[in-house]
């Protein structure tokens, strides 16, 4: 049974264009299948006509020329393998002061003796320059005698301990 209540689907709406287009529409598709039915046809002694004519045209000579270029490039040596040993959690650095003389002069001042760890280029460093790699986590002395150690403040820098 059907509910009752429920309405009937709609009647479709009728076609809005006028008869005279629809004909027109039925008649040029009608038109252009059979042109295309007639013009696809060739007929046999026209096939034969065109292989004919093909077959009476030079043919172009064609030349193939090759030429091979060897390129001979030398074998790399072998190198030696360079190993380098890294222990955790860093590097330890031992510090020692140099042994002064007795008449050496201890006022204090900028020398190189009293820093066990040096730049590249020989002198004490001081707080607040950047550390090298192999220095981080050391412990020094800068050219006064304060202790200063490299550590990560804002990059690894020499700071006083």
């Amino acid at each position: 049974m059907t509910d009752p209540y429920t309405m009937p689907p709609a009647p479709r709406p009728p076609d809005t264009r006028p008869w005279r287009k629809r004909k027109r529409v039925w008649a040029a598709g009608i038109l252009l299948f059979g042109l295309g039915a007639m013009g696809g046809t060739q007929s046999a002694q026209d096939e034969v006509d065109a292989a004919k004519a093909a077959a009476a045209r030079p043919r172009p000579t064609i030349t193939v020329t090759a030429t091979a270029t060897a390129t001979v490039t030398a074998t790399p040596k072998p190198r030696a393998t360079v190993t380098k040993t890294v222990r955790t959690p860093g590097p330890t650095k031992t510090v020692t002061e140099a042994a002064q003389d007795a008449g050496a002069d201890t006022s204090g001042s900028s020398d190189t003796g009293t820093c066990s760890i040096v730049s590249n280029s020989g002198n004490c460093y001081e707080a607040g320059q950047y550390c090298r790699n192999r220095d981080h986590g050391a412990s020094t002395t800068d050219a006064g005698g304060a202790g200063i150690t490299c550590g990560y403040r804002n990059g690894w820098r020499w700071t006083y301990s």
